[in-house]
């Protein structure tokens, strides 16, 4: 198989290994999601929900072996984002919310090194546990009344727009040199245990 070498693809490999500041929640308004454009802006400023959400795609497509299972992952992501959104937004705790998300990284940065296949149920079990630690984050910070509603639309909309983006970038690395892969999951790795240690 013949190696990478379009720069864009080195580059969006490069920017996984950045050492991102543990911005997990901050967004651009604050902290507060008013509205669509600020709810599909928001997981796109914080680096622990950017990559988790590249990361879910990337290891779909590696490690799917039919159709269906591609999209088992992606699909429980949103659902459970959605979930813990809800819950958080309504108040209902969960423990250890920032750990369970750098852990998250962690995971997932491992599967994209192993390209590990699961079966589509346990893989969308995993990563929806994964989800609904990340939604609740987010459901903290969305704003009162109907902006809610919108800003939640903008999120899980950005949300797609990333898994598609790790999907694509995945399809493009399995066909790549089984290095390439392994550097991905390893940049993963990193940034949760970057995210992690701001909470060690």
């Amino acid at each position: 198989m013949k190696p990478v070498r379009h720069p864009t693809r080195a580059a969006l490999l490069l920017l996984a290994t950045l050492p991102f500041p543990a911005l997990a929640h901050t967004g651009l308004d604050a902290g507060l999601h008013h509205g669509l454009a600020a709810g599909f802006l928001h997981p796109l400023t914080g680096a622990d929900h950017l990559v988790a959400m590249l990361a879910v795609g990337l290891w779909s497509a590696l490690a799917a072996r039919r159709w269906p299972d591609l999209l088992a992952a992606p699909a429980a992501f949103v659902l459970m984002l959605l979930g813990g959104a809800l819950l958080g937004r309504a108040g209902v705790h969960l423990p250890a919310v920032e750990p369970s998300i750098a852990v998250s990284l962690l995971a997932l940065g491992l599967l994209v090194m192993t390209r590990l296949h699961l079966p589509a149920p346990m893989a969308g079990l995993l990563v929806g546990l994964f989800a609904l630690f990340h939604g609740h984050a987010h459901g903290r910070e969305l704003a009162a009344g109907s902006d809610a509603a919108w800003a939640l639309a903008g999120m899980l909309a950005a949300s797609l727009l990333l898994h598609g983006a790790g999907i694509a970038l995945g399809a493009t690395l399995r066909r790549a040199q089984p290095w390439w892969p392994r550097l991905a999951g390893l940049c993963i790795v990193l940034c949760g245990a970057a995210v992690l240690g701001t909470w060690a």
